[in-house]
């Protein structure tokens, strides 16, 4: 279904051509941190992308489900946080749809204490996650119980920044954690269990936006999606201006964007959605 409105989108594309409005029109896009897949979306911005189709794009940064609440009640127009509003959707059909996919891998890992080296030794332990509801503990679950391993783990939230300090200060065993706390973690001694990406075929910076702004606002929408394709292109070709865009958004030193970008350019989407084909 994702699938199939990026496509329609696209075909729309085709007929609706860009635009330089003389007058701006502002979107706002809530995010959840300064996170490396949110590059795209700054390139878009920084190249002048938004700017052809007539927009000026604002980013707010605020959790999930607030992030989400924002977005039906029409104060952000899309929020980076499409593969919560997936859940929100199936769990109680809030009027919101996924409309872009930025990485076609689920950028997240489970990185734990030195003396853990498997999953299963995780039996018992404490993991720090990004939501005991969020859909990385979600998925984890999921493959926990896919692996037949015990369910006796226990899932905490100690907030959105304090996921590593738990982890490195012994609080808890391991942490499920983005790419720029992977690296910090890993340079720190801490063994690294699991890549999420490698064991379930989701998509990652994921943006959603709410029915009622599809509707009334189309042009703004496609605007919108075309920009941030063009910032997924140069994401994928321009690595010194990219790695650039990265240090800058994500205040990271040039050496972990670096790092990073090479780790995981291959994951940028080419045209905003997962295929679905094998």
């Amino acid at each position: 279904m994702f699938k199939k409105l990026v496509l329609i989108l696209a075909l729309v594309f085709a007929t609706i051509s860009p635009r330089l409005a003389l007058a701006l029109e502002t979107v706002t896009a809530a995010l959840t941190s300064k996170a490396f897949q949110y590059v795209p979306l700054v390139i878009a911005q920084e190249r002048g992308y938004m700017k052809e189709e007539g927009l000026d794009l604002k980013l707010v940064f605020m959790q999930n489900a607030a992030g989400l609440q924002a977005l039906i009640a029409n104060q952000v127009q899309f929020s980076g946080s499409g593969s919560s509003a997936l859940v929100a959707i199936s769990k109680g059909n809030a009027p919101l749809k996924t409309v872009l996919a930025f990485n076609d891998q689920v950028l997240q890992w489970i990185v734990a204490r030195p003396n853990i080296k498997t999953l299963r030794d995780l039996s018992g332990k404490k993991i720090a996650t990004t939501g005991v509801a969020s859909i990385a503990a979600y998925m984890l679950r999921n493959i926990l119980i896919k692996r037949n391993i015990p369910k006796d783990i226990v899932l905490i939230d100690p907030g959105p920044v304090n996921r590593l300090p738990a982890l490195l200060s012994g609080a808890v065993d391991a942490a499920i954690v983005s790419p720029e706390e992977r690296y910090a973690a890993l340079d720190q001694g801490m063994t690294d269990l699991m890549f999420f990406g490698k064991e379930v075929k989701n998509s990652w910076g994921t943006f959603a936006t709410s029915e009622r702004f599809i509707k009334e606002q189309p042009k703004q929408l496609f605007g919108f999606v075309r920009a941030v394709i063009k910032g997924l292109r140069i994401a994928r070709q321009d690595r010194e201006g990219t790695i650039a865009a990265v240090a800058k958004f994500s205040e990271l030193d040039k050496a972990l964007s670096t790092r990073m970008y090479d780790d995981l350019v291959s994951t940028f989407t080419k045209a905003g959605f997962v295929d679905e084909q094998p």
